[in-house]
């Protein structure tokens, strides 16, 4: 027996995109009913995973004050304007002008309006000094990377805040409802039909809005679309975005939007026994330090630049590179020098997998290299460091060190014992490929036609990226255009 409820609007997801959709739509008055496909203690999509950062345009900490948290340290920060231009030009360089110039103004123009508008609702948001800034010699604090904002709570705190909001406006929130396949009547979607353990629920409705994630945890399609090898990869967030609301959208004609060979993915704790969606250590497993050390492959040789940019435009690909290494797996190497400015929610996290030696040939031999490999690739490394420049990891300090491939920025010197090796594989975090559809997230087929009934928004909704991007936008996208999902749902 298949269970009907009917609604004015269902929204199929519950991470940061379907909750800001829900509240949009509640907020004109209509009815919702929210369907996520996991139970209440795995609920959250991949928003829950993550540490909750959101880019977004601003004019300085001074634009900021009146709904940030309060922080004793405000007095002694610099938090330097982020404009549009710059937001833009963000977007146009990390997907090398692959992303959709109409989607990408909606978001640049909305994102901190639809945070201030999610604030008012009750979600809170503080500048994020423990993972975009650094202290400085005289302790004052400056922010970098053009993003500062996140959620109190991280992604924890984000969907906590999101649920309380979306059940004291009298949404109906159904956990552990699994959405198979859309229902079609005359051209025009009517309803979801979705398994509840071994029960059928069909939910009728005048619109439907897909944020159901990407494909990233099917290891099938993974291999399919990214190609061999990613079916190899760590999956960072929730188990559930296996692209089942995807398919059932191409199935009814929907065209594929954005790159479907490519996705967000970064270095991740390779050897932690419990090192896939992972609800108690989320985003702690991230390894996102890189920048003032060196990576190394099995080989003992560096691989890529791992300062060419600030981390939060070259960590969503750098997954990637590790990935096609020996083993796919690599190691962040670093001093004791260093060792102390790496981010403590990730680097002193419990149960790391980390090496600790007195000499770079002790290290060798504990993750497995070639002593004299590893020891000739840092040595070289020391040698061809630009000295003359002070390194400065709170800009782009152009401390170079001349070796092949360069290291650009922030090169400092492995000399000072002990020496530390944290082993690092690929988490994918979503995909970038989805479904197409215009500016206010409805559907569109192949002709460039709108589905009547069919709304899309979050990592579902394809255009915005291609093989990178900016950290901290994918959840500024969620809340944007769930937002007009919503209002017009």
């Amino acid at each position: 027996m298949t269970e009907v409820l009917t609604t004015d609007v269902v929204v199929v997801g519950g991470g940061n995109a379907g909750f800001t959709a829900v509240h949009a739509a509640a907020e004109r008055g209509r009815s919702v009913v929210l369907l996520e496909a996991g139970a209440a203690d795995m609920a959250g999509g991949n928003s829950f995973y993550t540490a909750g950062a959101t880019r977004i345009t601003h004019d300085g900490l001074e634009d900021l004050r009146a709904w940030l948290e309060p922080d004793e340290r405000w007095d002694s920060t610099i938090v330097p304007p982020y404009s549009a231009d710059e937001y833009r030009a963000d977007l146009e360089k990390v997907t090398e002008g692959r992303n959709d110039p109409e989607l990408t103004e909606v978001l640049v123009s909305e994102a901190a309006d639809a945070l201030k508008w999610l604030h008012s609702k009750g979600l809170k948001y503080r500048l994020m000094y423990e993972r975009q800034a650094y202290s400085r010699a005289d302790g004052s604090y400056l922010f970098w990377g053009g993003l500062h904002v996140g959620n109190v709570g991280g992604g924890e705190g984000l969907i906590a805040d999101h649920t309380r909001v979306a059940l004291d406006a009298g949404v109906d929130i159904r956990y552990a409802h699994r959405a198979t396949e859309l229902i079609v009547e005359d051209g025009r979607v009517v309803g979801v039909r979705a398994e509840h353990g071994s029960e059928r629920v069909e939910v009728r409705a005048e619109s439907v809005v897909l944020t159901a994630g990407g494909f990233e945890s099917s290891a099938s399609m993974r291999e399919e679309h990214l190609g061999a090898g990613w079916e190899n990869a760590k999956v960072r967030g929730t188990p559930y975005n296996q692209g089942d609301m995807i398919r059932a959208g191409l199935e009814i004609g929907a065209a594929r939007g954005g790159d479907w060979n490519s996705c967000h993915s970064v270095q991740w704790d390779a050897f932690t026994a419990q090192n896939e969606s992972n609800r108690e250590l989320t985003n702690r497993l991230t390894r996102q330090s890189y920048p003032l050390g060196i990576i190394v492959n099995r080989e003992g040789e560096r691989f890529l630049d791992e300062g060419a940019d600030f981390r939060n435009y070259t960590y969503a690909k750098y997954g990637r590179e590790i990935l096609r290494q020996p083993g796919s797996v690599a190691y962040q190497i670093f001093d004791a020098e260093l060792r102390p400015q790496l981010r403590t929610e990730e680097y002193d996290m419990p149960g790391i997998s980390v090496e600790v030696a007195d000499t770079i040939e002790e290290l060798a031999v504990k993750i497995g290299i070639d002593p004299a490999a590893l020891s000739t690739t840092v040595r070289n490394f020391n040698d061809s460091i630009d000295r003359g420049k002070p390194f400065d990891p709170t800009v782009k300090d152009g401390r170079r060190a001349a070796v092949e491939p360069p290291k650009s920025n922030w090169a400092a010197a492995i000399e000072t014992s002990p020496f530390y090796a944290f082993g690092v594989t690929c988490g994918i975090t979503f995909t970038f490929g989805g479904l197409k559809s215009d500016t206010s997230g409805r559907v569109l087929d192949e002709q460039g036609n709108a589905i009547p009934g069919l709304l899309v928004a979050g990592e579902m909704l394809g255009g915005l990226f291609s093989n990178n991007y900016p950290g901290g936008s994918g959840l500024a996208a969620g809340c944007v255009f769930g937002r007009r999902a919503g209002s017009i749902a």
